[in-house]
């Protein structure tokens, strides 16, 4: 494309400089012809005037008198009436310019000019022509040459985003060229691009809750399914079944849930219910895995509170909570609940280290991990609770206290 443009310029720009220069030459060497014809006509009536002069005053009028008044490159014919014709001057070689002026005394003058003196001036202008042609040339090579990177570099850039933007790469690059039609492009592509960004975003985002978020209804499956196996008591099979499909059931509504989430507040889905059922249900999910690393985990603080939220969210936060103790923690795991004003609180804490002060309230973002793990469980977290209308915090960090809070149900307040 940019040599099209340079191309397509300087054929135009030649085209134009042979019309006009063809037409330029044409029309000077005219001028310049008329001009040295127009001198020689001058000359002539100049010397015949000086011829008739002489004659009046009865001068004598001869080639030694009249050589001091004929320029050197010209020859002057004298034709005086009863006289012989005389010369002053050498004769002109090749083609001869002539011009003629008769006198009232009978005297004819006749002045030559070599011809060649037109044909040099000719060539001269011809020249400047040529030279002013080739600077006009040059002058268009270089305008062609900007132009056609100013148009060409922009489509280049332009197809290396669209190149960019196919093959997986969706950051916009924010360019533009002061060309109107290439900057509606940029702009398309631009927004392209972080439409498509924020749709890889979400779904890896997606994949990344999905696998964190179903690891732990597995995990807790798995073992309930352990259980299952190395028991012989019916009751205890049918018991550690029931369990094990209640979990399914959860399983279920947490793939639904992170296929339908979309951040925003779900106030509209959220119901009274039973705080003691959730916290009670984890207890129970989560006791065989504390059982089997030796360790405990207890319930405490005021029973018979209902909050207002999603219970399959609520569960989820919690078990998100119990998860991380178990696995960065240690000691007993306590889950303690109480009220704060028009609110429920539920509190996660244990025996460990605690959370190292560079952290902090950074536990929360995703990535962000003190012990070598995926960095999402305490973020999709929040964002549960979040998007259910309550909040979690990091209370306290050594020992670590987490805290779930959550609107109180209206049939659970205390009457003033």
């Amino acid at each position: 494309m940019r040599r099209r443009l340079i191309n397509s310029t300087l054929a135009v720009v030649l085209v134009v400089i042979a019309v006009f220069g063809i037409s330029m030459v044409l029309v000077e060497t005219r001028a310049i012809d008329a001009s040295a014809r127009d001198r020689l006509q001058s000359e002539a009536a100049r010397l015949v005037t000086e011829v008739e002069s002489r004659l009046v005053a009865g001068e004598p009028v001869t080639p030694d008198t009249m050589r001091e008044l004929v320029q050197p490159e010209r020859q002057v014919v004298i034709d005086l009436a009863g006289r012989e014709p005389f010369t002053v001057g050498e004769e002109p070689d090749g083609a001869v310019l002539e011009a003629t002026e008769q006198g009232t005394q009978g005297e004819t003058v006749t002045v030559r000019q070599d011809g060649s003196v037109v044909s040099d001036e000719v060539g001269r202008s011809l020249l400047i022509i040529l030279a002013v042609a080739a600077v006009t040339v040059a002058s268009a090579a270089v305008l062609a040459l900007r132009q056609a990177r100013r148009l060409a570099t922009p489509l280049t850039e332009l197809a290396e985003s669209a190149e960019r933007l196919g093959s997986g790469d969706p950051r916009p690059r924010h360019r533009r060229y002061g060309v109107e039609e290439l900057d509606r492009v940029a702009d398309v592509l631009d927004a392209s691009s972080e439409r498509i960004h924020r749709m890889i975003t979400a779904e890896r985002r997606l994949a990344a809750d999905a696998s964190h978020q179903l690891r732990t209804p597995l995990t807790a499956l798995s073992m309930r399914l352990e259980e299952i196996i190395a028991t012989d008591d019916p009751e205890t099979v049918k018991e550690e079944a029931s369990i094990a499909l209640a979990q399914v059931e959860r399983l279920t509504d947490v793939v639904q849930r992170l296929l339908t989430n979309s951040r925003e507040r779900r106030m509209e889905s959220a119901v009274g219910f039973d705080l003691d059922e959730i916290v009670l249900q984890q207890i129970e999910e989560w006791r065989p895995a504390y059982r089997a690393r030796g360790r405990v985990i207890v319930h405490s603080g005021k029973p018979g509170l209902r909050a207002v939220g999603t219970p399959g969210a609520v569960a989820q936060v919690l078990a998100a909570l119990v998860e991380n103790a178990l696995m960065h923690g240690g000691g007993t795991v306590a889950i303690r609940t109480r009220t704060a004003g028009n609110q429920v609180v539920v509190e996660v804490t244990d025996g460990g280290r605690g959370v190292p002060p560079s952290l902090g309230s950074r536990v929360f973002e995703r990535a962000v991990s003190g012990r070598n793990s995926t960095g999402l469980g305490l973020a999709v977290a929040r964002d549960l609770a979040e998007a259910d209308g309550g909040r979690l915090e990091l209370r306290q960090l050594r020992p670590p206290v987490f805290a779930l809070f959550l609107s109180r149900a209206r049939d659970d307040e205390p009457a003033p």
